[in-house]
């Protein structure tokens, strides 16, 4: 079993753990590979039969690597479909992540996952007679080679970028360089990263933000600009006039002198 932790459960993050799962393992299975109900596959689930409405870029995923894909029933009648994935899943989680890790980045967090997958190998799952490395030792052949393209898990954008040098992408902005400002750039939303491309050089990548309304600035953008193209600040004469003198303040009336202040008279009646 192949895993993978990603910033994000859309789409894009179900299709990068195919594409990882199918590459560490060398082939493509050649059965029916069993899947849930979940949204990044299925678009809607057409009563209680086995028939579904597939989402489009699943359906060109499926095609691009030739996946049969079989649908377990909704409801309790398919809950005995899925055979020991969620226990397995478990037991890695119980094993391997309590406590959670404390690492830097996922880059760093997924390859402690992938050395914790290899020493999976020589475990025995119960009572069964081989380890999990062997069983999959005698399943390998039978796998289908790669397709020789790659497919695109991410998501694609044509985007213009606005006079702050950012962009808009699924209600969160990102930062981009300056040079950019009011240019159209096509961007490619992965599972856990967003990357920019001017042509076809690529001019920004970011961490993707999970949250909504959010940003991610980076002063780098603005940096280069203005280091490469830099504007010296001219330094600011000094001023030649002496230093006043302290005493009571100035008035701000026109003739220069304070007003004297009126006092009232208090005239006692004659007797």
């Amino acid at each position: 079993m192949q895993r993978r932790i990603n910033a994000s459960c859309g789409q894009e993050a179900f299709f990068e753990g195919h594409v990882h799962a199918l590459n560490v393992l060398g082939g493509v299975p050649t059965g029916r590979v069993r899947y849930d109900n979940l949204r990044a596959a299925v678009a809607r689930v057409l009563g209680f039969s086995r028939q579904r409405a597939e989402a489009e870029r699943w359906t060109a995923f499926r095609s691009h690597y030739g996946l049969e894909a079989l649908y377990c029933q909704p409801g309790i009648g398919g809950a005995h479909e899925k055979g020991g994935v969620e226990g397995q899943i478990g037991w890695f989680r119980r094993n391997h992540l309590v406590p959670v890790p404390e690492v830097a980045t996922l880059a760093e967090l997924n390859a402690m996952i992938e050395r914790w997958d290899e020493q999976d190998d020589t475990r025995r799952i119960r009572s069964r007679p081989r380890t999990i490395g062997e069983y999959f030792a005698a399943e390998q052949p039978l796998l289908e080679p790669l397709p020789d393209e790659p497919f695109e898990t991410g998501r694609l954008f044509t985007l213009r970028v606005d006079r702050y040098s950012q962009i808009s992408v699924r209600t969160n902005r990102y930062s981009v360089p300056v040079r950019l400002i009011n240019r159209i750039v096509r961007v490619i939303l992965h599972a856990s990263e967003l990357v920019v491309y001017d042509g076809r050089e690529e001019a920004a990548r970011n961490e993707r933000l999970t949250a909504k309304g959010g940003t991610r600035l980076h002063l780098d953008h603005s940096w280069r600009r203005w280091s490469a193209n830099p504007e010296p600040c001219p330094e600011r004469p000094r001023s030649t006039r002496p230093a006043r003198r302290a005493g009571p303040p100035r008035s701000t009336t026109p003739g220069g002198r304070r007003p004297a202040r009126r006092t009232a008279t208090v005239t006692a009646p004659a007797r």
